[in-house]
């Protein structure tokens, strides 16, 4: 038993970037929230006994193994959080949820859409506990913007223009690696799915879709490219409103270019994540003169963001974003109900990102719902 509350058991698959910090956030998120479930690192899994136990030493876990059967059969593991490649998604969360373990896994929800649905199915048959860690929508910011359109602050939404840009292929003598291979591992597997996910938590549902994806650098050093380097789509969303998003990897220049627009009849909002601790508002009302976008820098006042630090403008981090997905995890397990995003929204995203790329492949409109 701990200190605050009842010990839960935390295995994590993976131990790399992500793995890393969701550990990190495992064991920061009981002293930040308060949690009701304090976790207890039980259990890592990597790709060999030798990382599986450099990873539990540096991390804290109490035991590694290379197989993830042996984690996810451990009794004393309790929740799962799956940090590993969308190829193996679907046979670790398929084998938890029917032992009625909650899982955590990471986007994109598996390695195709048959994946996301069947995770979806198996995790809601048994009505177990399941989430996709979208951490970039968790940012103070960019709740608090979900907040002001949900408030009418600026009005009826009539546009929305999204990106995630960066530019860690930008170079074309960049080596070939598994970035550059399947078409999970390319821009609409892999950063568009962020995007989407903060329209659809910003504007709703997206119902059709027009979209062009390309691969610029053909060849690299090593190998050929078999996956796209950037996509644009436009949409149109349930509420009426019209949308454009742009993903790249080649985007030279940006780093964290996780960034949106959003047109509405009374006003218009902006963020860039590059900027994360900073929402652009503008208000139609008042003197002509004294119109313009007011930067809102984030503090105490805006959602998640006092339990970090008690001075505005001082700012939450990256890490902050993955400690708030621990926070609303856990408390999903506590309350035994799932908690957005759930298996079903990741699926959603996967929808959307199938119904583009056949759009790009037929050049014509293509309509989600029948995806």
């Amino acid at each position: 038993m701990a200190v605050n509350g009842a010990e839960i058991g935390i295995g994590i698959l993976g131990g790399g970037y992500m793995g890393k910090a969701h550990a990190v956030a495992m064991s920061a998120v009981g002293a930040v929230f308060n949690t009701g479930l304090r976790p207890r690192l039980e259990m890592v899994c990597a790709s060999t006994a030798d990382s599986a136990e450099r990873y539990r030493k540096a991390y804290g876990f109490r035991r590694g193994t290379e197989d993830w059967r042996v984690l996810v059969n451990d009794p004393k593991v309790e929740a799962i959080v799956i940090a590993t490649p969308q190829t193996t998604h679907r046979a670790v969360a398929e084998a938890a949820v029917s032992l009625g373990k909650p899982v955590f896994c990471e986007k994109p929800l598996g390695a195709s859409l048959e994946d996301s649905l069947a995770m979806t199915a198996a995790a809601e048959a048994v009505g177990v506990v399941n989430m996709v860690g979208f951490n970039y929508v968790r940012t103070p910011a960019t709740q608090y913007a979900r907040q002001l359109i949900a408030d009418g602050v600026i009005g009826d939404i009539t546009w929305f223009r999204g990106e995630h840009t960066e530019d860690f292929l930008a170079d074309p003598s960049e080596p070939a690696n598994w970035r550059t291979t399947g078409m999970a591992n390319g821009t609409m597997g892999d950063l568009a799915p962020h995007m989407i996910n903060a329209a659809l938590a910003l504007m709703g549902p997206i119902v059709r879709v027009m979209g062009e994806v390309e691969t610029v650098h053909k060849t690299r050093p090593g190998g050929d490219v078999t996956n796209d380097d950037h996509a644009q789509m436009m949409c149109r969303f349930k509420n009426g409103a019209m949308g454009q998003m742009y993903f790249s990897r080649i985007a030279t220049g940006r780093k964290m270019g996780y960034a949106y627009e959003i047109t509405g009849t009374k006003g218009a909002i902006r963020f860039d994540q590059e900027d994360q601790n900073a929402l652009w508002l503008y208000r139609r009302d008042g003197e002509v003169a004294t119109q313009g976008f007011t930067k809102i820098l984030t503090g105490p006042a805006h959602p998640d963001y006092e339990p970090f630090c008690q001075g505005p403008g001082h700012g939450t981090g990256y890490q902050d974003q993955i400690i708030i997905e621990a926070r609303d995890f856990l408390a999903a397990i506590e309350q035994k109900t799932a908690l957005w995003p759930t298996f079903r929204d990741g699926h959603e995203v996967n929808r959307i990102v199938a119904a583009t790329l056949a759009s790009a492949q037929d050049q014509t409109w293509k309509n989600v719902e029948t995806f």
